[in-house]
């Protein structure tokens, strides 16, 4: 089935002239905003596939199901974009108004035709989720980490094309570095990011057995927090040297524990002697000749 053409107006020169100085994300928000400026036409559901760059693995089935819903009574508003590719089209814009179509079985849907490249296709899909915050942390580093590699960026090279921080963007990718487990455990939404961030600082496997028992117990970040400090508190203790006292010592306190019978501590500048009651003091200070004897 090819698409039918009904054009209500058209590009006349393509985006990139028209926008001639304007990032891609404008271009984007242009044409979302005034979709009835630019050529439309309806292209079978069956022929369109999401970007291959596409960062964001999950999706809300909830609202999915509310936007199928709304598009089911009112149709869709806003046309999807799409990029044509070797056989049919890939979504630049709008991925969860073409998967709602789908829930509720549209055969076609309303869409603009613009031209990209794979590398635009790459920074829109990303550009798209961070700034409407669809996406989770694992999720936008692995976004962060695949775009340097495919497009030969620095870590500071990429945070000024996405409007960053070049720490944020070292910060996030550094996400990755956590066990998988854990990162799954963000991505399927079983746990939040701030759940797991504590858990980076904790050996591993304690770091899984705390994020099975957050997940079990239903715990909350405070309480995922205030665990792994106790863990961390009593791995400062074991860790902690113990101290070896000089020999010199020892022996003081030897003779002194054999003269006076009593708990004698020996430390640099200090004697500390130990008595049970008031009469252990008075043999004590009677051995020292402090009082005399009865």
């Amino acid at each position: 089935m090819a698409a039918s053409k009904k054009k209500k107006s058209g590009l006349g020169k393509g985006l990139n002239e028209l926008f001639q100085g304007e990032d891609i994300q404008t271009m984007i928000d242009a044409i979302e905003k005034k979709p009835s400026q630019f050529a439309q036409i309806q292209v079978p559901i069956d022929q369109i596939r999401p970007n291959p760059y596409q960062p964001r693995k999950h999706f809300d089935e909830e609202k999915l199901n509310e936007l199928a819903q709304s598009i089911k009574e009112h149709g869709i508003f806003q046309p999807i974009i799409l990029k044509q590719a070797i056989q049919g089209y890939e979504i630049v814009a709008g991925e969860r108004r073409y998967r709602a179509a789908s829930i509720v079985g549209l055969a076609e849907v309303p869409a603009i035709i613009v031209e990209f490249t794979d590398q635009q296709m790459m920074e829109i899909a990303l550009l798209e989720n961070i700034q409407r915050e669809d996406l989770n942390a694992i999720e936008e580093a692995q976004a962060y980490q695949t775009m340097m590699k495919k497009l030969d960026l620095t870590q500071e090279e990429l945070a000024k094309r996405i409007g960053k921080s070049r720490a944020h963007v070292a910060n996030t990718v550094r996400l990755l570095k956590m066990p998988q487990k854990l990162q799954d455990y963000v991505l399927d939404g079983t746990l939040t990011m701030g759940h797991i961030k504590p858990l980076i600082t904790i050996d591993e496997k304690k770091a899984l057995e705390v994020a099975r028992k957050a997940i079990d117990q239903q715990l909350s970040v405070r309480e995922v927090e205030d665990i792994v400090k106790g863990i961390k508190l009593q791995e400062a203790r074991k860790a902690k040297p113990k101290e070896v006292k000089p020999k010199e010592y020892v022996y003081v306190e030897g003779l002194l524990r054999k003269k006076y019978r009593t708990k004698i501590k020996v430390d640099e500048h200090t004697i500390t002697l130990k008595y049970t009651d008031t009469q252990d003091l008075n043999r004590l200070l009677e051995l020292m000749g402090v009082i005399e004897e009865e």
